[in-house]
């Protein structure tokens, strides 16, 4: 069986990295290789990508000749391969988990856009705006809520979807130094997504690149 997943520059492709920890968390084998889409040879690599694949864009999963584009579908796909450990098993909470998954899949409400994935890597970060803080803010009271409810350790009690999608999300903000002492379930659940063995390698081989700057980033 011939299983590839087409992802992308690790300190620069939030969404393939979503896609990646899916298959890593639900075990399954797959080969990966790295596009980069970086400037200036973004447009002739992710040209290549859309002589297979519609969007012209990663991730991409390619099983058995199947193609399976966009981060979603793919977080979807492990997570039947892995026999459904990634969802509830019953089907309103499994609603709920979805739910969370469509939210970060459609933006997270804009909150912190300047705040790249991208800058989540830079050595040196800008302060945060007063905006960014209340953002963050109603993000981080969300987490909480949810963890709240569901008695934890993760969104919905055991690791799913929806915090795997989380995490890039988690490290643009952490990496901007918020203050969590209002939101102790959050920090503790942020703490154990970046301790993951899955998220750790796939941060070490972030860590070795240069940094990708961006121009909306300055306050």
């Amino acid at each position: 069986m011939s299983r590839i997943l087409y992802s992308g520059t690790k300190n620069a492709s939030s969404w393939a990295m979503r896609a990646w920890l899916a298959l890593k968390e639900a075990g399954i084998e797959f080969e990966e290789r790295v596009v980069d889409i970086r400037r200036p040879q973004r447009f002739e690599n992710l040209a290549r990508i859309g002589e297979f694949s519609p969007p012209g864009a990663v991730p991409v999963l390619v099983d058995d000749g199947t193609v399976i584009f966009d981060s979603l579908a793919i977080m979807e796909y492990a997570n039947e391969l892995g026999g459904g450990r990634l969802l509830p098993a019953d089907a309103r909470p499994r609603a709920h988990a979805r739910s969370l998954l469509a939210w970060q899949h459609s933006g997270l409400s804009n909150i912190c856009a300047r705040l790249s994935f991208e800058s989540a890597f830079y050595p040196e970060r800008r302060a945060m705006t007063s905006t960014e803080h209340a953002e963050c803010s109603r993000i981080f009271r969300a987490w909480e809520n949810e963890l709240s409810a569901s008695g934890g350790p993760y969104l919905t009690g055991e690791l799913s979807l929806p915090d795997l999608a989380f995490v890039p999300s988690v490290l643009r903000l952490l990496a901007h130094a918020p203050n969590l002492d209002a939101w102790p379930l959050a920090r503790a659940w942020c703490d154990g997504l970046i301790e993951r063995v899955s998220v750790q390698e796939w941060l070490r081989d972030a860590m070795l690149l240069p940094p990708v700057g961006m121009d909306e980033y300055a306050a």
